[in-house]
């Protein structure tokens, strides 16, 4: 393991992703397998002047044994203190920092898929409340793995593939840069550009198109796009996520129809790979839900409430990023999602409407990919004409 490296890293997170203020609480959410870099980030917190490290593990293979042993009535229990925990980040205006990366993928594929579903965990509802609240200054960065880089790289020998994947990670992660913060900077001023061009436009709706997609997703009056730059309700910046391509905004939840078709593999919290995802939507709905793999994990989750079959977020990502130009699947949303424009099932985002109420609202937020070369998006004017948003990749606005 290069120590420079996860040094740099870590402070790229730390620094200017979550960006740590003196006294801030700093939650640190990792599986394990990741302690590396979890120690590389508390060194960089405290260095930021951090009060304290608050670090909290997930296993997935103790999850596996709560899915093949624990009874059926107590498979979506979840101890309050879990929420109660991350309320109170908010109420204390912590920072937040999360890892991505799977540790444990398949760990659950020879379980019973509708039982794994029901547990949501390590995902907790009272997450999309403090995001919508804007109290912690939060970001997620990738953690590189030997599960994740033989999930990656099935074809290199181990320390290879190690190997490659961390060059992956380095580079869009603008790591190979003489000034990775500069770097990130000229990206973030382009994509806000582009979100503040979409707002400025107020289309009524958004049409997707490309092999196996034909979707149209209506847009709220007054709904905002925005870029990779968030900012708290104390006017505290922070970059959410580490890398990040996308521009996004909270669609109308009733207004989606028709069908779209999954570019990427969908990696799930618990690690279920949801492959050759087809969606089709009515009135705002799933209608119908199908996969080669993953599929009866993923209706289940879609059955959490009633905000969990409609979208609560659409996000436009071009061709400039880093990310898509790897043509490599990575396996974890966090940097699949930014290769490829994608849709997210269930939680919107209130703050970026005038009417808050009408944001999708749901226990669950899950991104997939729908993206591709050959997709063309196309912004829908309230007095019906077309506007060409989005070609092989390229701004057309």
């Amino acid at each position: 393991m290069d120590d420079a490296k996860v040094e740099r890293l870590a402070e790229l997170i730390v620094g200017f992703g979550a960006n740590v203020q003196p006294g801030q609480i700093v939650a640190v959410s990792c599986e394990p397998g990741k302690e590396y870099l979890v120690r590389a980030i508390a060194a960089s917190a405290y260095r930021h002047g951090a009060s304290f490290v608050d670090v909290s593990w997930f296993d997935p293979w103790v999850k596996r044994a709560r899915i093949e042993h624990a009874g059926e009535d107590t498979l979506d229990f979840v101890p309050p203190w879990y929420g109660e925990r991350i309320l109170e980040l908010g109420r204390r205006r912590a920072a937040r920092i999360a890892l991505s990366g799977p540790v444990a993928p398949g760990v659950l594929s020879d379980l019973d898929p509708v039982r794994a579903g029901r547990d949501r965990l390590p995902a907790v509802k009272e997450s999309g409340q403090v995001v919508n609240e804007r109290t912690t200054n939060w970001t997620i960065g990738p953690c590189p793995t030997p599960a994740w880089a033989a999930l990656v790289h099935p074809d290199l020998d181990p320390e290879t593939g190690l190997e490659r994947l961390w060059e992956q990670i380095v580079h869009v992660c603008r790591l190979d840069e003489p000034d990775p913060v500069a770097a990130w900077n000229e990206r973030r001023d382009v994509l806000v550009k582009a979100a503040a061009t979409l707002t400025d436009r107020g289309f009524d709706a958004i049409h997707y198109e490309g092999p196996g997609t034909d979707l149209t997703v209506g847009l709220l009056p007054g709904a905002r796009w925005q870029a990779a730059s968030f900012e708290t309700i104390d006017g505290l910046p922070h970059m959410p996520n580490l890398p990040t391509e996308e521009v996004f905004t909270t669609p109308d939840p009733a207004r989606t129809q028709g069908h779209v078709r999954s570019t990427t593999p969908l990696v799930l919290t618990d690690g279920t790979v949801v492959r050759g995802l087809e969606v089709r939507f009515e009135g705002g709905r799933i209608a119908e839900l199908r996969a080669e793999t993953g599929g009866e994990t993923l209706r289940t989750i879609t059955e959490t409430d009633d905000g969990a079959a409609r979208l609560g977020e659409i996000a436009l990502v071009d061709g400039a990023g880093r990310i898509g130009a790897l043509d490599t699947i990575l396996y974890d949303t966090l940097l699949d999602e930014n290769a490829a424009s994608h849709i997210a099932l269930g939680q919107g985002f209130p703050f970026l409407l005038d009417d808050p109420a009408r944001s999708n609202e749901s226990q669950i937020h899950i991104d997939f990919m729908i993206g591709s070369p050959e997709m063309t998006v196309t912004g829908l004017t309230r007095d019906g004409r077309r506007v060409p948003v989005l070609v092989q990749g390229a701004w057309q606005i």
